[in-house]
């Protein structure tokens, strides 16, 4: 089977476990809408005070997750509005308690009274408390808690809003303690592995375990993170098009609003006009309730004004220079009519139409916040059996009904918007945390944590990456794959590198060690000399290092410079003539003087080997030994007398290795010490020649010592 063919039966197998988990999701949801109105339903036929609408929006976000909690919550709303139109503006409350659930859930408030107690304290916060804004700022929408509200009115210790905002706190308390309790009880009921079985997720990879996740949502950016960018950007999208849509919606409304209510006026007024007898005009005002059939025309206005709860005021005004002479005034509950003939002076804002009203023309509808409020008043000519305005008949509807429609239209819009704008984000930030952040964020850690320091690491790392099994279909799953060949294809090269790299190491160890043997050859006392001393140095290194001293200086990469550069310490010997190194009697002080200058003369070849390969620090190291390694601790050594710590690290160690090699091995010269008698003298050079903690850790690592020497003993 070709890779394509692989890659296109895990994509579909992929895609069927994902199929069934979003099937899985939708039942759930489902479930959750028909917990709601189940319990509704009870509360009906039990007629108990509380709502039980919010179980399933709940029992749905502990199980499911805050995506299908919300869309719980929207749909139950959006169902019940079917039956009560008012439901649709609570919509936003019921998402704001699925998305309160999901964070309690997550974060163990369940598990523990107190925390139960605050969660349903935050719960009746959103319903209670919240909730109590929307009949304030609606009308026509009812407080389901008032004869409790009415109570605590009552008792004078609250007034209306305070006894209302009490009545519907209370209440919710024990509606959400009560569902609460119903899903805690659920829950405990189902076993885990059915509750798992609910997770709602959207993996575009191969899941992240907890730790995983909790490492990527606190993975901090240097100025914002790209979700965030992303939900800023939508936020601003969404929040531009609700104002555009509401101002614009707003206007229409309102236009609207108005050509209704103007029409309806308009109707009113000209079917008062229709009942009024223009030729007795006069006699009603002249006579009043007095006049033939004025009580009659009265009746009928008043049946008029009845047939539609829009008009505020009817009345029939004569318009005469001195005002408007008042034929019909209807009463009010809150206003009683001016009498006939009374004369009512003009309104500022009919000043502009005085000369039409006295000519008998018509007027468009007029807006006035005058003497009577703020009304939409109506004028339609009454015109007698000539053709002649006699009268106007007039309709005001008040303009505080029609600005509590449009407030009710405005806040219907916001929690519509509201509603929607959480279930867009909701989505948005699902989408964007599966099919992007997790999958970036999730590649960013692998790289981050990826390890080239042996072959076994790099290929762990390198499968760590593969394992994520990225496949957004996107832009995304390229660079995965881009990112992936190329791991694969550095570890190689790395690899190949690091076998080079010890190749050529090697290589110039040995070129070392040849170079190192070159020089011994000449002296014939030596024998194994620059092995036998790296071996000690290596050893007394190590055991400094275990004991803690000079813990800043012994780095694995120190110990190794200084033991790869130990033979060299005395590279330079090759120009001490033969006569001098090989001399097998005490050396004069002039042949000793020029023996001395082979530290010197060390320290200036491995100074123009560096000049040719500067980066090389191990050659650093070289110099050292091969300057100082005949220094002493009080400063009696040579070449520069210089004493303590003024002498390298490097070369205090191998001034120990040096002496003691020299002693326990024969010379022509002498005959070899016992390991005892050159201990012994290590020991007394302790302070003086050399580095006291140098020696310690000598005397410490005897064994190993030891064990080398008569190694190479036996090798001769």
């Amino acid at each position: 089977m070709g890779i394509i063919e692989r890659d296109g039966q895990m994509i579909n197998q992929r895609g069927s476990i994902q199929g069934r988990k979003n099937l899985t999701a939708f039942f759930l949801c489902l479930m959750g809408v028909l917990i709601n109105f189940i319990f509704v339903k009870v509360v009906e036929v039990t007629g108990a005070p509380i709502y039980l609408d919010t179980v399933g929006t709940i029992l749905v976000s502990v199980f499911g997750g805050y995506l299908p909690g919300i869309f719980v919550g929207f749909l139950t709303n959006i169902v019940k509005c079917i039956f009560d139109p008012s439901s649709l503006y609570y919509g936003i409350l019921n998402i704001l308690i699925a998305l309160a659930a999901n964070f309690f859930a997550k974060h163990g408030w369940f598990k523990k009274p107190h925390k139960i107690i605050m969660a349903v304290i935050c719960f009746s916060a959103i319903g209670g408390g919240l909730g109590t804004l929307i009949p304030w700022f609606l009308d026509g929408v009812g407080f389901d808690t008032a004869p409790l509200g009415e109570k605590l009115y009552n008792t004078g210790l609250f007034g209306i809003a305070a006894s209302q905002l009490a009545a519907n706190l209370i209440i919710d308390f024990i509606d959400k303690a009560v569902s609460l309790f119903i899903v805690l009880l659920i829950s405990w009921l189902v076993p885990d592995k059915i509750k798992k079985m609910f997770g709602f997720y959207s993996w575009k990879q191969n899941p992240l375990s907890d730790e995983e996740v909790t490492v990527v949502h606190k993975s901090k950016s240097r100025v914002v993170s790209l979700q965030t960018k992303i939900l800023l950007v939508l936020t601003v999208a969404l929040f531009l098009i609700a104002i555009a849509s509401t101002a614009i919606s707003s206007i229409l409304y309102r236009n609207e609003l108005l050509g209704d209510y103007t029409r309806t006026a308009e109707g009113i007024a000209s079917l008062a006009a229709t009942v009024i007898d223009a030729d007795a005009v006069d006699d009603y005002i002249a006579q009043g309730e007095s006049a033939p059939g004025y009580t009659d025309v009265q009746r009928r206005l008043y049946n008029i004004r009845e047939s539609t709860s829009d008009i505020e005021y009817i009345y029939v005004y004569k318009i005469e220079d001195d005002g408007c002479h008042v034929v019909f005034d209807l009463d009010t509950d809150e206003l009683e009519g001016a009498a006939a003939g009374d004369i009512i002076p003009f309104d500022e804002s009919f000043s502009p139409y005085i000369s039409t009203l006295l000519s008998g023309g018509e007027i468009d509808p007029i807006i006035s916040n005058d003497t009577y409020g703020y009304l939409l008043t109506v004028y339609t000519p009454v015109r007698d059996s000539h053709g002649n305005c006699v009268c106007y008949a007039a309709a005001d509807i008040s303009m505080e009904r029609i600005i509590s429609n449009e407030r009710n239209f405005l806040v219907e819009m916001i929690s519509l918007f509201l509603s929607i704008y959480v279930l867009i984000l909701a989505v948005a930030w699902h989408l964007v945390e599966y099919h992007i952040i997790f999958p970036v964020n999730s590649m960013s850690l692998k790289a981050r944590a990826f390890a080239y320091n042996s072959e076994e690491a790099r290929e762990n790392s390198v499968e760590g990456i593969k394992t994520l099994d990225i496949h957004t279909g996107d832009e995304i799953e390229h660079l995965y794959h881009a990112i992936v060949k190329t791991s694969d294809d550095s570890m190689r090269y790395v690899t190949d590198i690091q076998q080079k790299t010890e190749t050529i190491s090697k290589m110039q160890k040995a070129l070392i060690i040849v170079l190192a043997d070159m020089v011994e050859s000449r002296d014939k006392n030596t024998g194994d000399h620059i092995r036998k001393t790296a071996a000690y140095t290596e050893i007394i290194l190590s055991k400094m290092r275990s004991k803690g001293y000079y813990e800043e200086e012994l780095s694995d990469e120190f110990i190794y410079n200084v033991v790869s550069s130990a033979p060299l310490h005395d590279i330079g010997k090759i120009q001490v003539p033969d006569s001098i190194l090989n001399k097998p009697g005490r050396l004069t002080d002039e042949e000793f003087e020029k023996m001395k200058s082979h530290t010197t003369a060390g320290s200036d070849i491995i100074a123009q080997v560096i000049s040719e390969v500067p980066d090389s620090v191990y050659l650093n190291e070289a110099k050292a030994l091969a300057e100082f390694h005949h220094e002493k601790w009080d400063g009696s050594g040579y070449p520069h007398g210089i004493s303590g710590e003024e002498i390298p690290l490097s070369a205090r160690v191998m001034a120990v290795a040096d002496v003691f090699d020299a002693l326990v091995s024969r010379r022509s010269y002498k005959e070899p010490f016992s390991y005892e008698k050159a201990i012994s003298i290590i020991c007394e050079g302790s302070g003086k020649h050399f580095d006291p903690k140098v020696v310690d850790a000598f005397l410490s690592a005897e064994e190993e010592i030891r064990s080398v020497a008569e190694r190479f003993d036996h090798m001769n």
